[in-house]
């Protein structure tokens, strides 16, 4: 289907609203983008098990522990996991944990809204009560400062919420790699349906979370809040990860008087469609430590293609996040035109213009990104 817009009204990034109203992709199809998006989405699926897995445990296993030093054990602490995590010959999940922070710091959506919502707070005096009714010093701590509590309770919401969409993200992954070793992913556009169908499937599933403190359940997200996975978390963390992020230190000044970083949470541009692979493949930046870990769970055929090209695997963790960043321009491919208002075949006018729309506004935020890179 083309474009029935005359030429002054044409967007200038109008070849990306044609292809993705055609069902193709943002990233060009060949070969190479291919190898690399399924190799890479694979190695993420791996990672994303392990993360999600995490995440978990802390929202259910360490509520309201304040100093929670084995968080990352999942509460099986030895001492050849102590020395493996010491020695930093680990996952790292303080990059989930970044990510989380990150959703929890930009907000929008529903869960968002909920988690100021009066039957929120309700939910949570109570589950605080009784994981403080024998312990005195949190008792206090929370008389003096009402509100320290249900943030740390907050946060534990979007830890779980997190380790649900990764859940359901890992197992899509994981899957794709497995079509495409079976010949059944053979294009670039083919691996956009297939995680565009994951997404839809996906889309209804219930987003709850409670704990249980001696032998009671609290819902602190229960079902009557009627979140989901695809508007409610998967949504919000499009746009608080891929498009947002938070500045990295280092990079840029945080003093304000500089005005390197806008006053404007919505006009934050530090998200993995826009990050520079070379910076982010360096020390003390957050996504290096999703690059390292993809490292240990790359697929032979993408290790090899590494191998083969400029510096070999000495600047492994800069390919990485070049791979990463072109699957990313996939999966935000199948996540807007899945969010599509009408199907992308409609021949009604009106509907034809509101995905055009829909689909312009992104692309306005798309024009600084790297999306210039990816098609090269």
């Amino acid at each position: 289907m083309t474009s029935t817009l005359t030429a002054p009204n044409l967007h200038p990034l109008e070849p990306f609203i044609d292809r993705l109203l055609n069902a193709e992709a943002l990233l060009p199809d060949s070969e190479t983008n291919l190898l690399e998006v399924v190799g890479i989405l694979k190695s993420y699926g791996v990672v994303l098990d392990a993360y999600s897995d995490n995440l978990i445990y802390i929202a259910d296993h360490q509520f309201l522990v304040l100093f929670p030093f084995f968080k990352y054990f999942n509460g099986k602490v030895t001492l050849p996991q102590l020395l493996r995590h010491w020695w930093h010959d680990r996952i790292n999940f303080e990059y989930a944990e970044y990510c989380m922070k990150t959703m929890l710091w930009h907000g929008g959506g529903k869960m968002d809204e909920y988690l100021d919502s009066d039957d929120f707070l309700q939910r949570c005096e109570a589950a605080v009560a009784a994981r403080l009714k024998a312990n005195l010093p949190l008792r206090g701590l929370h008389a003096l400062f009402t509100d320290f509590l249900p943030e740390q309770v907050r946060q534990l919401a979007y830890y779980s919420a997190l380790g649900q969409f990764w859940r359901v993200m890992s197992d899509l992954f994981i899957d794709l790699s497995d079509a495409y070793d079976a010949g059944k992913v053979q294009t670039i556009p083919q691996v956009v349906a297939f995680i565009k169908a994951g997404l839809v499937a996906a889309a209804a599933n219930p987003i709850t979370y409670g704990v249980e403190i001696d032998g009671r359940r609290y819902d602190l997200l229960p079902e009557a809040a009627e979140l989901t996975f695809l508007m409610d978390v998967a949504v919000p963390y499009v746009e608080a990860v891929f498009f947002r992020g938070t500045p990295f230190l280092g990079t840029v000044s945080y003093n304000a008087q500089t005005n390197q970083i806008s006053a404007d949470q919505g006009r934050f541009d530090y998200g993995a469609l826009y990050a520079d692979p070379l910076p982010v493949g360096g020390a003390g930046i957050p996504p290096t430590l999703l690059m390292q870990d993809m490292r240990h769970y790359l697929p032979d055929y993408l290790t090899a293609f590494y191998q083969s090209s400029g510096r070999g695997l000495d600047d492994v963790r800069v390919k990485i996040c070049q791979s990463f960043q072109k699957s990313m321009f996939c999966v935000t491919s199948a996540s807007l035109q899945g969010l599509l208002p009408h199907p992308a075949d409609t021949e009604n006018p009106a509907e034809r213009a509101a995905n055009h729309a829909f689909l312009a506004g992104w692309m306005d935020r798309l024009a600084s990104s790297r999306l210039d890179v990816v098609q090269l």
